[in-house]
């Protein structure tokens, strides 16, 4: 078994951190996940947000992978369950795998919390727990994917920070839009006045 750990900081709040990774897929920084279900989701009574997604991945394994797995398929799934507190500010999020368990598990806890001296930032913390089974060769196994998982979390920091850029984006064109057609009633007035 291998314990993977990461700290990050954002330079973002956390209501704008926590809302871009709720729509973090489909991103091109992660192109493995092909689709996203959402199974449920609700606001429970004390306010927090709860969701309960499958995450569909597709990974291109090698074939040595393949052949001591005695898998053919690379399509995999993902299990995802988060919890959104807003009145403290903290997302948490756990995943694991539901694809060939009986050979590995991989298990993700990720929190996402105000950073405790600069409130504009927010701090990742994530955990991931890799267990590679019935293989002789599972330590071996299990620090490739511990390598893996240290590469994709990366490029999911660099999807939450590409997110936040198209949410920014999309709200500055809204805006422009809205004062846009807030002017043309009022030039078309002042016109017709003349």
């Amino acid at each position: 078994m291998k314990i993977w750990t990461s700290e990050h900081t954002f330079d973002h709040p956390w209501e704008t951190v926590t809302t871009a990774a709720m729509q973090k897929y489909p991103n091109p920084m992660n192109p493995n996940v092909v689709g996203v279900d959402v199974l449920d989701r609700h606001v429970d009574p004390n306010g927090k947000l709860h969701s309960h997604r499958l995450l569909s991945t597709e990974w291109g394994m090698p074939s040595i992978v393949r052949s001591l797995i005695g898998a053919c398929r690379t399509k995999t799934y993902v299990e995802e369950h988060s919890v959104v507190d807003p009145m403290k500010k903290v997302m948490e999020l756990r995943s694991t795998n539901i694809s060939f368990t009986n050979l590995v598990s991989v298990d993700e806890r990720l929190i996402y919390k105000p950073h405790p001296q600069e409130p504009g930032k927010t701090t990742l913390t994530q955990e991931a727990t890799i267990c590679v089974k019935g293989v002789s060769v599972s330590s071996y196994l299990e620090g490739l994917m511990e390598n893996t998982i240290s590469s994709n979390a990366k490029k999911g920091r660099e999807a939450l920070e590409w997110v936040i850029n198209k949410l920014n984006a999309e709200i500055e064109e809204f805006t422009a839009s809205a004062r846009g057609n807030m002017r043309s009633p009022m030039a078309a007035a002042a016109f017709v006045e003349k």
